[in-house]
């Protein structure tokens, strides 16, 4: 099976992200797959959630400069099947450094190329940072496919089309012609609110099977796993929040047994 490289994304903060990023990879490497999640975000967060080793030099910003090969910053974490590259504070410098190389959007992509074609990894997964910059723009030349949380509240879908703006527009200059949308995905959905529901059916209206029908609960219990550096699959196997994601992760992989993928940026009317 080739490497396939997705990127969670949305340039809007809150919306479950970086909890996706870890949580999915985490079911995905549970379900016997072999994972490896790169934290783009010089926030560090999904770093925390997997325990992984912070140091000055050990993130994507060194492979992307030059300074290091990208196969010597991947770490071990607790869980079988799963991988990380962390992030650090040097990561933030990448704003400036890689927009000062040439033909900088591809620069994440030149140094993920070797690891995709080793073959060691099924999925490479990116939690990107909450803006469209260099890191986000790079993730989304890197890419094969995008994953968009989107948050069941008010406002949900303020700057998607920002978002798929910038997709069409990557496709459009040929830096990656090919890229795909693995899907929509609700997160913080509270079944006891109207406004959830209504945002769902909002999503769905428009962007139709492009959404997952799994969607992500609001769990308080999903919200204190990372500060115990933990998953949810670890702080609460049995719990909601853990079904859901398990739950995702198998609709996930039987979209890409099924070659399931969305070329063409979805589309909506006045208001994204």
């Amino acid at each position: 099976m080739k490497t396939k490289v997705i990127a969670i994304a949305n340039q809007k903060g809150g919306v479950g992200k970086t909890t996706t990023s870890v949580n999915l990879s985490a079911a995905i490497a549970e379900a016997g797959h072999s994972v490896l999640l790169l934290d783009l975000d010089p926030q560090g967060n999904a770093s925390s959630a997997l325990g992984l080793e912070t140091n000055s030099g050990g993130s994507l910003y060194a492979a992307m400069i030059g300074q290091t090969a990208m196969e010597e910053l991947i770490q071990n974490t607790r869980l079988p099947n799963l991988f990380g590259i962390p992030s650090d504070l040097d990561l933030a410098g990448a704003e400036i450094e890689v927009a000062r190389m040439e033909e900088h959007l591809g620069q994440l992509r030149r140094v993920i190329q070797p690891l995709c074609e080793s073959g060691r990894f099924e999925f490479i997964v990116m939690d990107c940072p909450p803006s469209l910059g260099i890191l986000m723009t790079n993730a989304l030349t890197a890419a094969d496919e995008i994953l968009i949380p989107i948050q069941c509240e008010y406002y949900a879908l303020e700057g998607l089309g920002k978002l798929l703006g910038v997709m069409e527009k990557i496709r459009e200059s040929g830096a990656n012609p090919n890229l795909a949308m693995s899907g929509l995905l609700m997160t913080m959905l509270d079944v006891r609110t109207n406004i959830s529901a209504s945002v769902v059916r909002d999503v769905r209206s428009h962007f139709e099977e492009v959404v997952f029908n799994t969607a992500i609960p609001r769990s308080v219990r999903i919200s204190e796993a990372p500060s115990f550096s933990q998953t949810i699959l670890e702080y609460d196997p049995k719990g909601p929040g853990a079904t859901a994601y398990r739950v995702l992760a198998k609709e996930f992989l039987a979209r890409q047994k099924l070659g399931l993928s969305f070329v063409g940026a979805p589309q909506r009317g006045e208001g994204t």
